[in-house]
C-alpha cells in the first residue's frame, strides 16, 4: 500500500530541516527524505549563522535531525528518483517504497563542480575557498589567490580584499583583454596584482596550501586560495513536475514567489534549490517560510472543504 503523508520534504540541510520542523510543530505528518549529500560537507565549520557561528555541518545537521524526531517527523535516508503529480503528488523513492503527499518541498540544493585544476578538489573546503563570509575571517590577513574563470572573478578578488591586502588574481582561464578599464581601476586601487598565465597546479607542503603553480613553472607563494565553482542546481525533480524556471548566471532555478511556491500548486521549492545564494542561515529561513505557508494553505484547503 502506498502510504501518505501530509507533506513530503525532499531534502535534509538546512532549508528541508527548517520546513519540517514547522510542520512537525504544526501537527502534520511529515516525511523527509534525505540522500545524505550536503554540499557544505568538505567544511569543517559553518560561518555567519548567529549563535551556530563555527559549528560543523555534520553537527548542525544532527541537531536538526533529533529536533525534528521529537514532533514525530520520519527522516529516511533515500533517493528519490520520480514523482509525478494528479490531486495530489505520488514520490518514488530508490529503495522502491511509494509515498503520496498533498503539498511537495524541494529543497534538494545544489552541487558544485570545480575548476578542472589538478589538488584543487583535495583541498576545497580547507584551503581553496569559495566564500569569503564563510570562511574569510578565518583565513584573515593571509597571502591570498583568486583563480579566474571568467570576468566575474574579478568581482571575487576585490571582496577578497576586505579579508586580506596580499591578493592576486591569477587569470588562468581569463584573457587580460577580457578586463574592462573599470575592472583595471578597481584593482590597482585595491592593490590586487593581476597575474596573467595558466594555473597548472597547487603546491602543497605539511598538509598545507604554500604555493600556486603556473604552467611556465613559476610559483607564487600563497596560503589560500578562492576559486568559484560552477553552480549546477539539483532541479531535476522541479523539471519533471513542470515547474517554470528563469536562467540566471548560477543555472535555472524555479519562479517562486516570497514563500517559496512554484508554478505547479503545491509545489515549494526552498533553500539552495530556489536559488544559488542561499547561504545556510538563508536557506533555513526559506524552509521556515515555506513550512508556515504550507500549514496556513492546508488548514484554509481544510476549512474551505467542510464548510457547509
Amino acid at each position: 500500500m502506498t502510504e501518505k503523508y501530509e507533506v513530503v520534504v525532499v531534502g535534509g540541510g538546512a532549508a528541508g530541516l527548517s520546513a519540517a520542523l514547522v510542520l512537525g510543530r504544526s501537527r502534520r505528518r511529515t516525511l523527509v527524505v534525505d540522500a545524505g549529500e550536503p554540499r557544505n560537507a568538505p567544511s569543517s565549520h559553518m560561518q555567519g549563522y548567529l549563535s551556530r557561528d563555527g559549528m560543523s555541518p555534520a553537527e548542525f545537521l544532527a541537531v536538526g535531525r533529533a529536533e525534528i524526531a521529537r514532533y514525530g517527523v520520519e527522516l529516511v535516508r533515500d533517493r528519490v528518483v520520480d514523482a509525478n503529480r494528479d490531486t495530489d503528488f505520488s514520490v518514488v523513492l530508490a529503495g522502491g517504497r511509494t509515498v503520496r503527499a498533498r503539498r511537495l518541498v524541494i529543497a534538494t540544493g545544489l552541487r558544485d563542480e570545480l575548476p578542472r585544476v589538478p589538488g584543487l578538489a583535495e583541498r576545497f573546503g580547507r584551503d581553496v575557498l569559495h566564500c569569503p563570509y564563510c570562511h574569510g575571517w578565518e583565513m584573515r590577513d593571509l597571502p591570498t589567490g583568486v583563480l579566474a574563470t571568467s570576468p566575474l572573478s574579478v568581482h571575487q578578488a576585490l571582496m577578497v580584499t576586505q579579508w586580506s591586502k596580499d591578493v592576486r588574481l591569477f587569470l588562468h582561464q581569463v584573457d587580460e583583454a577580457e578586463l574592462t578599464d573599470q575592472d583595471l581601476r578597481r584593482l590597482a586601487a585595491a592593490g590586487v596584482a593581476v597575474v596573467p598565465g595558466e594555473v597548472a597546479g597547487l603546491v602543497v607542503t605539511d598538509d598545507r596550501l604554500t604555493g600556486v603553480r603556473l604552467s611556465d613553472g613559476t610559483v607564487h607563494d600563497r596560503a589560500v586560495l578562492y576559486a568559484a565553482p560552477r553552480a549546477v542546481p539539483n532541479n531535476d525533480l522541479l523539471v519533471k513536475l513542470g515547474a517554470d524556471l528563469h536562467e540566471t548566471p548560477f543555472g535555472d532555478y524555479p519562479v517562486i514567489d516570497e514563500r517559496g511556491l512554484t508554478s505547479v500548486p503545491g509545489l515549494w521549492a526552498a533553500g539552495n534549490a530556489s536559488g544559488f545564494t542561499e547561504q545556510v542561515v538563508n536557506a533555513a529561513s526559506r524552509g521556515y517560510r515555506a513550512g508556515v505557508a504550507i500549514n496556513a494553505e492546508l488548514l484554509m484547503t481544510d476549512l474551505d472543504a467542510s464548510a457547509p
